[in-house]
């Protein structure tokens, strides 16, 4: 390719934003997911609504592309009064930089979900996917 061909080339990667060196290049650094487990204790009464809310937190997270696809799942406890959540952050700075649509929603979890057991009301831990069979 001669020197005439590279000067027109660049423009053209630079004005659509493609180029895998470009993203290095200007400082971006590569997505690292962050597989969560989220434990909610709900408030008697409000389990239906806690339910609600935690399947809404998880469609506004996909609409916001904030998370992956798999793994996911929710799990409520043969009570009905605890929830746990599994889901994976496309990106481990998703949950300390979130809008403010996701910021609402753990907000209305938080008012929804009570300490029990000497656990809190809500708790987060990271955690890695050993198996991804479901039985």
């Amino acid at each position: 390719m001669n020197i005439r061909a590279h000067v027109w080339v660049l423009p053209l990667l630079l004005a659509a934003g493609t180029g895998s060196g470009l993203a290095v290049a200007r400082g971006a650094q590569p997505e690292r997911p962050e597989t969560v487990m989220i434990t909610l204790h709900a408030k008697a009464g409000v389990e239906s609504d806690l339910a609600r809310v935690i399947a809404s937190h998880w469609t506004t997270a996909r609409r916001l592309h904030l998370v992956l696809d798999t793994p996911h799942l929710t799990l409520r406890s043969d009570d009905g009064k605890t929830f746990v959540e599994i889901l994976t952050w496309k990106d481990e700075s998703v949950p300390d930089d979130a809008p403010a649509e996701i910021r609402a929603i753990w907000d209305e979890m938080n008012r929804l979900v009570e300490a029990r057991g000497g656990a809190p009301g809500l708790t987060i831990e990271q955690v890695s996917v050993v198996s991804d069979s479901v039985r």
